[in-house]
């Protein structure tokens, strides 16, 4: 019997896009991810994007709204759209925007009453990972991509595993979550003050001490996202990065914001940044 149950099917220019809840036994929970498949190539050589969506998001903003099916279903990539954090009436929670529920910030808390169920980096980097292999046979090459929380998730599992994902990419991250508004919020709340432990999850300082192989990373930043200067700061990774001799691209987009505008705008580019990294 299958592990996942079927909720949405919609044809999307050359392909499906799907939408499947299965029950998590990382989480403790029912989860919903989305799947978009290309109707060409074998599934079990097809290119994998794995997308990370930010706060207050779930797996639905990213097929909504950023238009990249189009891209997608040309280039033969599927691409692997999970919710942002654990749910139900059950699971932890806050009136905050930026913790609980829909903020998950795709780490494994160690703190109760998150660490019963906000275990989302072993979600997706095992279970989710293990389902999706097995139910869809997918285990071609893999890349990751995400927005500002989800842009955080991509570079801290793009760089915690080198081995499996090919390239990063990430629109306006949060780079520095130890020293930030919204990542000190969330790290206090899910780790504890413990700070030596923060390191794990942050992206600066996993590049400061990175000794992996030399990933390709693309970021987008907006230069009139009101986020860009509190929260975000990429310049810092960028400087992490040349010390390293890691290959990091930062591109500043004048005029464009912190909104699903600025991904329509450039996440075809995105797609192509990874396939022409798988193609070296």
């Amino acid at each position: 019997m299958s592990k996942v149950e079927l909720l949405e099917e919609h044809r999307s220019f050359d392909g499906v896009q799907y939408k499947y809840r299965h029950n998590s036994e990382i989480l403790g929970c029912p989860m919903t991810f989305s799947l978009f498949l290309p109707n060409k190539g074998n599934a079990s050589e097809m290119p994998v994007l794995w997308w990370l969506s930010g706060l207050t998001c779930n797996d639905d903003n990213f097929t909504h709204k950023a238009g990249a099916q189009q891209a997608a279903s040309r280039l033969g990539i599927a691409m692997v759209m999970p919710d942002t954090s654990p749910r139900g009436e059950e699971v932890a929670n806050s009136e905050d925007y930026d913790l609980g529920q829909g903020a998950g910030f795709y780490l494994n808390a160690t703190k109760e009453p998150w660490a019963s169920h906000y275990q989302m980096y072993d979600y997706l980097t095992k279970e989710l990972t293990e389902l999706i292999r097995a139910e869809f046979l997918l285990n071609g090459p893999e890349f990751i991509s995400g927005h500002s929380m989800g842009g955080h998730g991509a570079l801290i599992l793009g760089l915690r595993n080198p081995e499996r994902f090919n390239s990063i990419t990430a629109f306006a991250p949060i780079v520095n979550p130890s020293q930030v508004p919204w990542g000190i919020k969330a790290f206090e709340n899910y780790l504890g003050d413990q700070k030596e432990k923060w390191a794990e999850w942050d992206a600066l300082e996993l590049m400061r001490k990175y000794s992996g192989r030399k990933i390709p990373i693309l970021i987008d930043q907006g230069d009139a996202d009101p986020f860009y200067k509190k929260e975000l700061q990429p310049d810092t990774l960028v400087a992490a990065a040349k010390e390293k001799n890691v290959p990091l691209m930062l591109r500043m987009q004048s005029g464009h914001d912190h909104s699903y505008y600025t991904i329509a705008t450039f996440i075809e580019e995105h797609l192509e940044f990874h396939l022409a990294q798988l193609k070296k």
